[in-house]
């Protein structure tokens, strides 16, 4: 088990030892607080965007669903004749220069596994630079829009924003409750009660406050030859080899399990990279990985690699609630 994968364990688990930290903990708080409460108070450099900007980030380390709820996003903005655009970090990705446009052909290295895949799915405009305010700049200078989506960011406190979502995974919650290094938050749990809304990924229904949203599997997507198989292409109790590098690899091996599949686990850290080499296993089975890793694979996949598309499905009650934003924001 990697260091990393520990940590996290530890952050959810609340492991004893983890008070040890406790000082490191009150440094990083008293930096984190001065700096939000200098962006409260509208010092510094921010930028503001001329159009609505909407935050989708997380006050906690490890994954939450946020890409499939940004996917969701966007597509149900695009139903409504929106132009909207995103603007990412772009992490671990080397383009040459920034801030950078990630278009379709574009390889994961150069534009990043999450942008990749948001601009494959969607052919939204995603302008990647950790300057956020400058890739929304670039993004505003390359075509009208009317709404911006910031795939993380929230504590980007030189960016301003219109509204904040933040996502919490509703099985593993805040973890300890605890801020970096002795615990999984990038921000002190009061945060939360100055964004617009909270999700929870996996809820069955809507907390108060709050509101639930599900990643739903609807289909394999084979690597190669991009054919769109429905669910049903494996039988249950069919074995099978999962790769998930994405931050709560755990999510994906228990959808897989729910699917009545009998998955052979392989968890990589978030961002990794692969090779044939790499996803060499034995015995030869299907292989089955996420979306987020796929659009690394597709250059040296093999005929029987797939990998699960899955799609947020939020509540009702937050689809309502956020085309009331919607109407708020927009002219």
């Amino acid at each position: 088990m990697a260091m990393s994968d520990r940590v996290l364990r530890a952050w959810y688990a609340g492991h004893p030892l983890l008070k040890l930290l406790s000082p490191l903990e009150y440094v990083y708080r008293r930096v984190v607080e001065r700096k939000r409460a200098r962006f409260v108070a509208g010092e510094g450099e921010i930028y503001r965007s001329p159009v609505p900007l909407v935050v989708v980030g997380n006050i906690t380390v490890g994954g939450t669903g946020k890409t499939p709820l940004i996917l969701w996003l966007i597509e149900h903005c695009q139903r409504n004749g929106l132009r909207v655009g995103v603007v990412s970090r772009g992490y671990a990705a080397k383009p040459p220069q920034l801030p950078w446009r990630v278009t379709a052909q574009q390889s994961a290295a150069q534009a990043g596994d999450e942008p990749l895949l948001i601009v494959q799915r969607t052919g939204v405009p995603l302008m990647i630079d950790p300057d956020r305010g400058r890739a929304v700049k670039a993004l505003l200078d390359s075509e009208p829009l009317d709404l911006i989506l910031s795939d993380d960011g929230l504590q980007h406190y030189r960016l301003a924003r219109d509204l904040e979502l933040v996502l919490i995974d509703n099985a593993r919650g805040l973890g300890n409750g605890h801020c970096l290094p002795a615990g999984p938050l990038r921000e002190p749990v009061e945060r939360l009660e100055s964004v617009d809304a909270v999700l929870y990924n996996g809820a069955d229904s809507d907390p108060h406050p709050g509101f639930a949203f599900k990643l739903q599997p609807s289909a394999l997507i084979n690597l190669r030859s991009g054919e769109r198989r429905a669910l049903d292409l494996f039988p249950p109790g069919q074995a099978l080899h999962a790769v998930a590098g994405i931050g709560n690899p755990q999510r994906f091996f228990t959808t897989l399990e729910a699917l009545h599949w009998r998955p052979i686990a392989h968890a990589f850290a978030d961002h990794a990279s692969y090779s044939a080499e790499v996803l060499s296993f034995t015995p030869p089975l299907p292989l089955v990985m996420t979306e987020k890793d796929a659009v690394k694979c597709r250059d040296f996949a093999s005929p029987d690699w797939w990998y699960l598309a899955v799609d947020a499905v939020p509540s009702e009650a937050f689809v309502f609630w956020f085309d009331q934003q919607l109407k708020r924001l927009l002219p």
